[in-house]
């Protein structure tokens, strides 16, 4: 995590995956994928929430609906940039937080995923968020599992 001079803060995460890269990569764009791990434990993303546009200023629309309480949170974000299989860039208007993941093929059908997020404000840092985010990411590990 490195820290900026306008207050906000640019992370990295990188996770492999026991997957092969042209899958993990439409896994990210896929409703019928990103349904089932979109989020962190305790939310859900139902399909018919889901709109991806995946081309340079297509959409990215999310709305997770909290499990307990039925409370929803909505994504919206815009494609920047979509290289098959080994990037999707997308910002978030409003925040001006960006999303770049990278995909790297590891060979023996594993897949490296580098995720930076840049303009990131500081509260998005927390253990608390960072704990869900990570909680999203294992249940990526988990769907890809059963593909």
């Amino acid at each position: 995590m490195t820290e900026t001079t306008s207050g906000t803060v640019e992370l990295t995460i990188t996770r492999i995956f026991e997957a092969p890269r042209e899958i993990v990569f439409r896994c990210m764009l896929e409703p019928e994928h990103l349904t089932h791990f979109w989020g962190p434990i305790g939310v859900s993303t139902p399909i018919d929430k889901i709109t991806i546009d995946p081309r340079p200023g297509g959409a990215f629309d999310t709305v997770m609906v909290n499990d307990a309480s039925g409370e929803e949170y909505a994504t919206h974000g815009v494609f920047v940039e979509i290289v098959e299989p080994e990037r999707i860039v997308w910002t978030e208007p409003g925040m001006g937080i960006t999303n770049a993941s990278t995909f790297i093929d590891l060979g023996d059908g594993r897949t490296e995923v580098q995720i930076v997020q840049t303009n990131l404000p500081v509260e998005f840092t927390s253990d608390e968020a960072q704990a869900g985010f990570q909680s999203s990411l294992d249940r990526f590990a988990a769907y890809l599992a059963t593909l």
